[in-house]
């Protein structure tokens, strides 16, 4: 197991061990560091989680305009959308439910405590410094909703080296962006503060409609201090905020993220690391119907004690969480807290790794809920390894679920359990000086699904009824030879509702993904090709929608010391194509920027 020690207290940080560097001396991160898998750092190599990275490098090259872009096609994960630029997205990781990945920025949970779903169309890729996607069940770590797995935003945190920059562009459909931001270090301290804009006019999200328009502008900011004796201070906090329309109306959104982390070596051998932190998703949406607000909030504390011998390392911790709902809606509660208790181990010794990890929550909504998993990973040789787990993980059910007052056509259920699941996993990775592979199998087991089911009176309500099954194999791979930069991956996922044999909605059963890039000096160029099979937009499977491939081209020029230019073409065979049945995607689209800084 590869551990990088500097900053550990930090909640947030990692290192990147590069596999392979280049000519000129830069580094090619094959095989980084992640935290996510884990809550320790571990290199992509060593997790016994099958995980993709996608580092501040690739986010500039590909220049993704909202955070599900730059996932779309990733091994294991799909994504829909209302139409293109802010407008409503799910992501389904491993073919579970929109509401069954985890979104986190900075260890802070993002998302929704009305509809269970993050707000992903609204985080802005521009500002994070890298993306860690890990697949499979996390609850007996994070809690409810880690089924499919967890999704980590990481902002710059300033430790590395003095960065500055500026940028602005502009493109189709009246798109345009600016930006800024500073990082540093002195002494102890580190820092890093950034700022974006994004607007645009839109296209057309139904057929023969109107151009339906997006705005965001969204902040970062982040502030440790290192104190003698080991004790580590800091601040973050992140804000999305902005308008979106769509037919019939359009929403105002806030997306929020505040948080206060403590590094506390308590002995040479415990680290003691707290997180008090709140996230907001707020929204106002107008239109025919009226005004309708939802506003929630989740307040967290967690603490996590690490206790290392030698190289096993045992971490113990609590959290304690409280979801609040402002709204128009009113709903028959408004409040629920959750205590929980976890523990992790990890041993590691000749050639094996071995995780053992278990968590116990209590909810005053839905009662106690105990998840568990194990994974063992063994060294074949240098460069060989093969990895097996099995975990459990639930999903609360929501304040939608469980509090929607009687709308005459909808009614919440307070009576609902949790959804839960059983996922199993085999894994081999292959790693070499300048490159990788890494493929998974896996099947996931759910019971108790939430469906709306209507009564006699024609009313729909949520109930625990259904049971589904996700069963698939991943693939990813990714080399640097000589000026070319290569990344692929390929997923086939059959998500099945157990009792008609239908599959769920809205999830493709293929995908695949190849990014090239050659460096050419001052010059660099690019393609990436995306390709996603059918899906059906119903639940009865009668609604088949499309399977699409879409190619996307890039060009990059530095043109003068810490001057650059960047040319991306979007959907250059001006595909149409739909992942929701009757909305719209955005056609070719090109956007040309400039930039001046050394990030």
């Amino acid at each position: 197991m590869h551990v990088c020690t500097p900053g550990r207290a930090a909640l947030a940080a990692a290192c990147l061990i590069p596999a392979h560097a280049s000519g000129d001396g830069q580094a090619i991160q094959l095989n980084p560091v992640v935290v996510t898998p884990t809550l320790s750092t571990q290199t992509v190599d060593a997790s016994l989680s099958s995980v993709t990275v996608i580092d501040r490098e690739t986010l500039d090259r590909q220049q993704p305009r909202e955070l599900a872009d730059a996932l779309r096609g990733r091994p294991g994960v799909d994504h829909t959308s209302s139409g293109s630029f802010g407008k409503n997205t799910s992501v389904f990781t491993r073919g579970t439910g929109s509401e069954s990945t985890v979104l986190l920025i900075d260890g802070i949970r993002v998302r929704s405590a009305t509809t269970g779903s993050a707000p992903w169309q609204f985080i802005p890729p521009q500002l994070l410094d890298r993306v860690e996607v890990v697949r499979g069940p996390r609850s007996s770590l994070y809690g409810a909703d880690a089924v499919g797995g967890v999704v980590q935003g990481f902002t710059p945190d300033g430790r590395d080296r003095d960065a500055h920059w500026i940028q602005g562009g502009a493109g189709s459909f009246g798109s345009h962006e600016y930006g800024a931001g500073v990082a540093g270090s002195s002494g102890g301290t580190s820092w890093s503060l950034g700022a974006n804009h994004f607007h645009t006019d839109g296209t057309q999200i139904r057929e023969d409609g109107e151009d339906k328009g997006f705005h965001n502008t969204s902040g970062v900011g982040r502030i440790t201090h290192a104190f003698d004796g080991g004790l580590e201070l800091g601040l973050l906090g992140f804000r999305a905020q902005g308008n979106t329309e769509f037919d019939g109306g359009d929403t105002d959104f806030v997306t929020q993220t505040v948080g206060a982390t403590a590094g506390v070596p308590v002995t040479e051998r415990w680290l003691a690391r707290l997180q008090v932190s709140e996230g907001r998703d707020e929204q106002e949406t107008s239109g025919d119907f009226g005004v309708s607000i939802f506003d929630t909030r989740t307040r967290t504390a967690r603490l996590e004690n690490s206790l290392t011998h030698g190289s096993n390392e045992l971490i113990v911790g609590g959290e304690f969480q409280r979801d609040e709902v402002d709204s128009t809606t009113e709903f028959a509660e408004d409040r629920r807290d959750n205590r929980a208790a976890f523990g992790q181990y990890l041993v590691t010794g000749g050639g094996a790794d071995i995780q053992f990890s278990a968590r116990f929550d209590s909810n005053e909504a839905f009662g106690d809920h105990v998840t568990g998993a194990v994974a063992i990973g063994q060294q074949l040789d240098a460069w060989h390894r093969v990895r097996l787990s099995y975990g459990t993980a639930f999903r609360a059910p929501t304040f939608n679920d469980l509090y929607t007052p009687d709308l005459g056509f909808f009614e919440g259920n307070p009576d609902l359990s949790p959804e839960k699941s059983q996922t199993a996993e085999l894994g081999f990775r292959g790693q070499y000086g300048a490159g990788y592979w890494d493929v998974a199998l896996f099947q996931t087991y759910v019971d108790d699904l939430i469906q709306n089911q209507s009564d006699p009176e024609g009313v729909l309500r949520p109930e625990n009824v259904d049971r589904a099954r996700m069963q698939g194999v991943e693939l990813g791979a990714g080399a640097r030879l000589g000026a070319w930069e290569l990344a692929s991956s390929a997923s086939l996922i059959d998500p099945r509702d157990r009792d008609t044999g239908n599959r769920l909605a809205r999830r493709s059963t293929a995908s695949a993904r190849l990014d090239i890039d050659r460096s050419l000096g001052h010059f660099s160029v690019g393609a990436s090709g995306v390709a996603q099979g059918d899906r059906y937009n119903d639940a009865d499977n009668e609604e088949r929608l499309s399977g699409f491939g879409l190619v996307n081209l890039r060009a990059g020029w530095a043109f003068a010391r810490h001057w650059s230019t960047q040319l991306t073409v979007d959907n250059v065979f001006d595909r149409d194509y739909e992942t929701v049945g009757g909305f719209k995607n955005a056609g070719r689209n090109a956007f040309l920027s400039v930039r001046y800084g050394n990030r």
